[in-house]
């Protein structure tokens, strides 16, 4: 090579089951190599069932209140009038209690002891949380869910530990931008709308997207509080890692943000 030319390094693809290390501007810092767990067999089925279970099993019992619909003095008037045989006010024409009257009962009312429970094995429930956060490392299942993040960063996305210190949300919102997952968490952000049907008298009147989950080693760190500003990002630790959290709706493929420690924690998972 000639003297003062330039030397070209060519950059080496990212090898099967590592992930980059980003810095908090962004900066790629080196390479991880992925705990064993990211390396599970990917289970839909499996995955769909404990989040059905886990969902049904957090229902809280209902039922209408005690003799609803039936606090009326009625009787019958019988047959031989040519009218419906049904219950009526006593004194009045007006139909009442019968779950066919206009303010009647309600036929097959739902009942407070009725058993929402769905059992699973452990074992199936390991599986699936297992599989769920191998679906973290398959960018076509992210992306599929419809989280939006720069073509050219790996999943996982792994970020320094110093990112854990971050205190204001504003600066949280530029280090998303720097390591390219900011387009999801405005999506989530712009996304939330007033659902349509009658949840919304029911004390659930809106629908908020699901955005990046972040994992970071402790509950105590700054960025927990400043990270879950931000609507529809959720922030836990790894032991709080479950199917629900990692696949929202049963969909596997949620975009996770690890810290450096929360993905050690993993390894001897």
């Amino acid at each position: 090579m000639a003297e003062g030319a330039e030397q070209v390094v060519e950059e080496q693809p990212l090898r099967e089951g590592y992930a980059y290390i980003y810095t908090v501007s962004g900066e790629i810092k080196g390479e991880l190599e992925l705990p064993a767990v990211f390396s599970t067999v990917i289970r839909p089925d499996l995955i769909r069932r404990d989040f059905v279970a886990s969902h049904s099993n957090r229902r809280q019992p209902y039922s209408p209140k005690f003799r609803a619909g039936m606090r009326h003095s009625v009787e019958t008037w019988g047959k031989g009038r040519g009218v419906a045989r049904i219950q009526r006010i006593k004194g009045q024409s007006t139909g009442a209690q019968s779950p066919n009257n206009v303010g009647g009962r309600r036929a097959h009312p739902p009942r407070v002891e009725k058993s929402w429970q769905i059992k699973i094995n452990e074992k199936e429930r390991r599986i699936a949380r297992n599989s769920s956060i191998a679906s973290a490392a398959v960018p076509s299942l992210v992306r599929g869910r419809g989280h939006r993040f720069d073509e050219e960063i790996s999943v996982p996305v792994i970020v320094e530990d110093e990112a854990e210190a971050i205190s204001k949300a504003a600066d949280v919102e530029q280090m998303f931008g720097k390591i390219g997952v900011l387009d999801d968490v405005i999506r989530a952000r712009d996304g939330k709308h007033i659902r349509a049907g009658r949840g919304k008298m029911r004390n659930r009147r809106y629908r908020q997207p699901t955005g990046p989950l972040v994992v970071l080693s402790s509950r105590d760190q700054p960025l927990c509080r400043s990270a879950r500003n931000f609507p529809g990002v959720e922030v836990c630790v790894p032991s709080d890692l479950s199917t629900e959290r990692l696949a929202p709706g049963g969909s596997p493929g949620r975009l996770v943000v690890f810290s450096q420690k929360a993905i050690e924690m993993l390894r001897g998972d």
